[in-house]
């Protein structure tokens, strides 16, 4: 049994959730806002599996200080209930369909990585290509070392100073059939990454037409065993010691 290192549960239906559970031993279960914050919550009172994470997914408008205030006052509260804060970071894929100023999202990014600091909790980070070294950046302004950067993508640069430092990546299905993740799995030691499914987000090869799910994370761990020279039981539990030991599991 593996562990979905990232999954959005909080999208899935009611009637989903218990057959996507049966296929894993744990998810970490990512939030987008408040509102998806106290589904995740719920979830994780439901279930044992689901290990819940507080953020604001950066793939979207800001909130206003009001809002933004209401929820960091509530993940404080909440802060027994969660493993990781997350899913927070840079808003890279929205900067290309249109011109916002990334220095709000920055800055509201930096007010989560001391939130983390202040709780001592891991950190759930979307940043790939040249954000990645900004997030790098603040998190060693605040020293904060246990950060997980979900489906990263990046430069050499970046992924050896993201090694230099221990921070641990988490693979996609779409290992599969993207050239691009296979070098980085090449590249990173496996002692530092986790695979995820990044649900309900779809894939394609083939996942085309197929609702994601846990059950894919046993296609991402053959790539990996084959890519790293193991046994696809050695890269399971290698790498699901690793999440356990990441998330305190």
């Amino acid at each position: 049994m593996l562990i979905d290192a990232h999954i959005h549960l909080d999208q899935y239906k009611d009637e989903e959730i218990s057959s996507l559970l049966e296929e894993v031993d744990y998810v970490i279960a990512v939030s987008m806002q408040l509102v998806s914050c106290e589904r995740t919550l719920h979830l994780s009172k439901t279930y044992h599996q689901v290990k819940a994470a507080f953020g604001f997914h950066p793939e979207q408008s800001l909130p206003g200080q009001r809002d933004e205030d209401a929820l960091f006052d509530w993940i404080r509260a909440h802060a027994d209930d969660m493993v990781a804060v997350g899913e927070v970071g840079l808003p890279y894929y929205l900067r290309q369909e249109q011109a916002i100023d990334n220095r709000p999202y920055v800055a509201l990014l930096e007010r989560f990585i001391i939130l983390a600091k202040e709780l001592d909790k891991p950190i759930v980070l979307h940043a790939v290509y040249e954000d990645a070294a900004i997030v790098c950046d603040l998190l060693e302004k605040h020293q904060l070392r246990k950060a997980h950067f979900h489906w990263f993508k990046g430069d050499k640069a970046v992924v050896k100073r993201m090694i230099q430092h221990g921070y641990f990546i988490s693979i996609t299905p779409d290992c599969f059939y993207e050239e691009e993740i296979q070098q980085l799995i090449q590249a990173y030691p496996i002692e530092r990454m986790m695979i995820e499914t990044d649900g309900p987000w779809p894939f394609e090869g083939p996942f085309t037409n197929k609702r994601t799910s846990p059950w894919m994370m046993h296609s991402t761990i053959e790539v990996i065993a084959s890519i790293k020279g193991l046994s696809t039981q050695e890269a399971a539990q290698i790498i699901t010691q690793n999440t356990k030991n990441f998330y305190r599991l």
